[in-house]
């Protein structure tokens, strides 16, 4: 049993090295990341699936903001309760529940006959979304070495561009190709059942959260695991360390709400979860990744132009996860969301300023705005998307993990549920200029936030961020800079 205190057993680790064993944490991340790649897909297709589904089945105004938003609200319940029910019944079982939400919700939109039943499908997958966006990430994180954290656990945010760009790019092909055929709409929903599959049959084979383990006392079943993605002594000394916090809260009885309530540094790091999940979805992204084609449109595009150039965003967001991979064990958490913020802000000022000044039939003005939604496409992803998922992945005690990143994610999704069922309103009330430069002064509020009141995670284990944060003490510790 380890008796030194977390951030001297992270100083005592035997270093990295390579292996069968790093490949295997490979492929057990490739696997996990399906789930973000059908979070992606199933978020992302409704932006080009609307038009004709809505012709087809009669659809209103109102209820495509409701077959729309329906998704986003379920996902909020189901970031609530996956990490719940993967805090209870583990994190493996719990992701192989949600490859099963995932085929069923598909199922019933592919074959639904009326518009109340569609909203039943989308509730199925939204259920299956929020879920998945709460649990493959602690997943993820609890699994990799704190060394190369980030860059693991930020896979799934690029898994879920990656599911966002396939949807757009599916969406422009169908879309234009079959246009004509009745019930096109259905094919690219039908889609999403194949990683659904490859989802259930690849976790089949997959590990428990050896962190998990260790909580519910399966100490050897954790040990085993770990030797799988380390290397036999890194294997051990981990798990010492794992053990010794886990009996530090055994006799501290620290469980429960109860004790998040009335610990005030478990309160304040809840609320920085919870202000950052929401900080995230106030920039405006996903109003760009469900409704960019009616921006586009706004902006000057026909329609089916707007189809095709709405890929552009898809693009750079890819790209921009890739480079955010390669920054996140290397710059600052904190350090990332500055300058994700203002790069997010300074774009949404500029889209205003060019929308205001670049009249309707100004042949410049639809190039113009695609330009600059593409550079916050980028920025946002590059800078915010990745960082938001691995800060949250991380920042939580063992003991509260699932609930707390299910409580963040329930905030940032219920934010989500807002814009994408006012978003078409906002526009058009206020036109493209009024929307942006409202975002922007979001942008304001959110980088006082993240200057205030954000603590810095990188370069320490998860047992001694667990031990910083249950005293406060991560408020006054820095993140090394190299």
């Amino acid at each position: 049993m380890a008796t030194s205190s977390p951030r001297e057993a992270a100083a005592a680790l035997p270093p990295l090295t390579s292996g069968p064993h790093r490949k295997r944490l490979g492929l057990i991340s490739i696997v996990a990341c399906f789930g973000g790649l059908l979070f992606g897909y199933d978020t992302g297709v409704i932006n080009g699936a609307l038009r004709p589904m809505s012709a087809e089945l009669g659809l209103t105004p109102l209820t495509e903001g409701v077959v729309t938003s329906s998704l986003v609200f379920a996902a909020a319940v189901g970031a609530l309760s996956g990490g719940r029910i993967s805090d209870a019944w583990g994190r493996r079982k719990t992701i192989l529940l949600l490859a099963v939400l995932f085929f069923v919700g598909t199922m019933i939109v592919v074959f639904t006959p009326s518009y109340e039943i569609l909203v039943a499908g989308r509730i199925c997958l939204g259920l299956a979304v929020g879920g998945a966006s709460a649990v493959v990430p602690v997943f993820l994180a609890e699994l990799a070495p704190y060394e190369i954290r980030g860059s693991i656990a930020g896979r799934n945010e690029v898994a879920i561009v990656i599911g966002q760009l396939s949807a757009f790019v599916i969406n422009a092909i169908i879309g234009n190709v079959f246009s004509d055929v009745t019930g096109v709409w259905r094919i690219m929903f039908a889609i999403s059942a194949l990683p659904a599959v490859a989802l259930f049959i690849g976790m089949l084979r997959m590990p428990e959260s050896p962190r998990w383990l260790v909580e519910k006392g399966r100490h050897e079943d954790a040990l085993e695991v770990l030797k799988t993605v380390r290397s036999e002594d890194r294997a051990i000394a981990e798990l010492g360390e794992v053990e010794h916090i886990a009996e530090e809260e055994s006799a501290e009885n620290q469980i429960g709400l109860r004790t998040i309530l009335t610990n005030k540094h478990l309160i304040r790091i809840m609320l920085v979860g919870i202000g950052l999940g929401i900080a995230q979805q106030l920039t405006g992204i996903n109003s760009i990744m469900y409704y960019g084609q009616i921006v586009l449109i706004e902006s000057g595009f026909s329609a089916n132009a707007a189809l095709i150039a709405n890929i552009a965003p898809g693009v750079i967001a890819v790209v921009g996860g890739f480079i955010a991979l390669y920054l996140m064990d290397r710059l600052d958490r904190r350090k990332t969301f500055m300058i994700g913020l203002t790069l997010t802000t300074t774009c949404h000022l500029l889209i205003g300023i060019s929308s205001m000044l670049l009249e309707e039939g100004n042949p410049l003005r639809p190039f113009v705005i695609l330009a600059l939604v593409v550079a916050f496409v980028g920025s946002m992803q590059t800078f915010l998307n990745v960082a938001v998922w691995v800060y949250l992945s991380e920042v939580f005690p063992l003991h509260m993990r699932g609930f707390g990143i299910g409580v963040s994610v329930f905030m940032l999704w219920v934010a989500n549920g807002i814009l994408s069922l006012y978003f078409p309103s906002l526009v058009a009330a206020v036109g493209i200029t009024g929307t942006f430069f409202l975002f922007a002064a979001v942008g304001v509020l959110a980088l006082i936030f993240v200057f205030t009141q954000v603590p810095e995670t990188r370069g320490r284990t998860l047992e001694a961020l667990e031990e910083d944060v249950s005293t406060g003490a991560i408020y006054q510790i820095k993140a090394p800079t190299s």
